[in-house]
């Protein structure tokens, strides 16, 4: 064994709450200490196995410590791995020309960067550069862009959305103001029908775009799923309509595709729905846990220029573009896209079952492997249910099943494993769920 792998396993247990001392967190506490994973399942430092329902931040498609994509970046590591910006590689050509692609046609070039917030970021400059005299950018209500002093203030975290102020409300005073929120086309709490629905948002939007706001519109972002806002599948009629309202305000329509990249069935939402942005921005999964992220750019689009528009160290590694390459090969030949709707719909299935069961299961919203279940206290008042919900999560835990949690929305548990799920392994994950659902009924009795 290496020297320093063999170091690093050598921390034992009882060291952990010091370490923990040593570690700063941006986000959440420290939790399970975990030493090792394959495919669906991670072991923590006492041995303990888990199914990863997380897939570590959506960012996992391909699963844990994927061989294939280990030999790949070792033989990519042994020839070249860390570039400039500003120097040309055969990774960086591969990768882009793959995804344009896969990208709906007129989407034809590719900046490659370092983040999901970077990723954003470069996309609004690129809106500000072709939409003259803009200063103000429209986002969604429950919208989550990032955590950076400018897509933070596009999120709803800056905002009192959650009932309180989050952590972010330290920046207020540098926070810019850029952002105007218009309603997202939430159908679960709309008192009327799904078209209904998408009518009042879309108005609200022409409204707010058309006399709400001074001078034009750079852009407007959108993620066509909300995920970190409640796990909000937008429906095509909606973004459709984004794309006429932007085409009459003269906007940029933005893709938000960081969690939606391969994970709702298809390589992205604007293919699956047949909507046509001016830019998508994707990140978190790109690059199959390495750190990459990409924005592209329909050929109608002024892009950046070579005066310094946009510049980051790391935004050209060849490690991350080949695992990025890799993991679509993989995607490709294995079938995962069919595998992600086959077992997504097999796992809605048994949640529905269980719903007529559970009357706390209030909703379910299911795109491929990108699902998520609101609780509430009674499915006619709908009223949220944090505290059953956070129970089940915490039993689910202990029993071995990792659940996520829709940011502010502590009452909608997300189930969003790696797409190599098996359907021996959902119902697994069921039978596991379902276990924490009784266990944590009988507490509330």
């Amino acid at each position: 064994m290496d020297p320093t792998i063999k170091r690093i396993n050598e921390i034992s247990p009882d060291r952990i709450d010091a370490l923990n001392r040593k570690v700063m967190l941006g986000s959440g506490q420290h939790g399970i200490c975990f030493t090792e994973g394959k495919g669906v399942r991670l072991r923590d430092i006492t041995g303990k196995s888990y199914i990863d329902c997380t897939a570590q931040g959506w960012a996992l498609l391909v699963g844990h410590a994927n061989e294939e994509i280990r030999q790949t970046v070792y033989e990519q590591m042994g020839r070249l791995g860390h570039l400039n910006q500003n120097s040309d590689s055969l990774p960086r050509y591969a990768l882009a020309d793959k995804l344009t692609a896969l990208a709906p046609a007129p989407l034809n070039r590719v900046l490659f960067t370092v983040g999901g917030s970077a990723a954003i970021e470069a996309a609004m400059k690129i809106a500000v550069k072709n939409v003259k005299g803009a200063r103000k950018f429209v986002t969604l209500k429950d919208g989550y862009h990032g955590t950076s002093l400018t897509t933070g203030a596009a999120s709803w975290l800056s905002t009192k959305t959650a009932g309180m102020f989050t952590g972010f409300d330290s920046f207020r005073s540098i926070v810019n103001d850029l952002f105007i929120r218009v309603p997202n086309p939430y159908t679960y709490r709309f008192d009327g029908t799904e078209e209904a629905c998408v009518r009042h948002c879309l108005e609200a939007a022409y409204e707010v775009i058309g006399s709400g706001v001074v001078g034009p519109v750079a852009g407007v972002i959108v993620e066509p799923l909300q995920a970190s806002g409640g796990q909000i599948p937008l429906p095509a009629a909606y973004l459709r309509g984004l794309r006429k309202l932007c085409d009459d305000m003269g906007a940029l329509l933005i893709f938000d595709e960081l969690q939606t990249y391969g994970r709702i069935g298809d390589w992205f939402a604007a293919r699956k729905y047949e909507v046509e942005p001016d830019i998508i921005c994707l990140g978190k999964s790109l690059g199959a846990g390495f750190p990459i992220a990409a924005v592209l750019v329909h050929d109608k689009v002024e892009g950046f220029g070579p005066l310094g528009e946009d510049v980051h160290t790391f935004s050209n590694n060849c490690i991350a573009q080949v695992a990025a390459l890799k993991q679509i090969e993989i995607m490709e030949r294995d079938g995962l896209l069919e595998n992600t709707n086959r077992v997504g719909a097999m796992i809605a299935e048994g949640l529905h079952g269980l719903q007529q069961q559970y009357p706390q299961i209030g909703d379910i919203r299911q795109v491929g492997l990108h699902i998520g279940i609101e609780f509430v206290k009674d499915p006619r008042t709908k009223e949220p249910d944090m505290v059953f919900a956070q129970t089940v999560k915490h039993i689910a835990l202990q029993a071995g099943l990792i659940l996520g949690e829709a940011g502010y929305r502590m009452n909608v548990l997300k189930i969003k494993p790696p797409l190599i799920i098996t359907p021996d392994e959902a119902k697994e994950a069921l039978s596991l769920f379902a276990y924490a659902l009784q266990a944590a009924l009988q507490l509330k009795k």
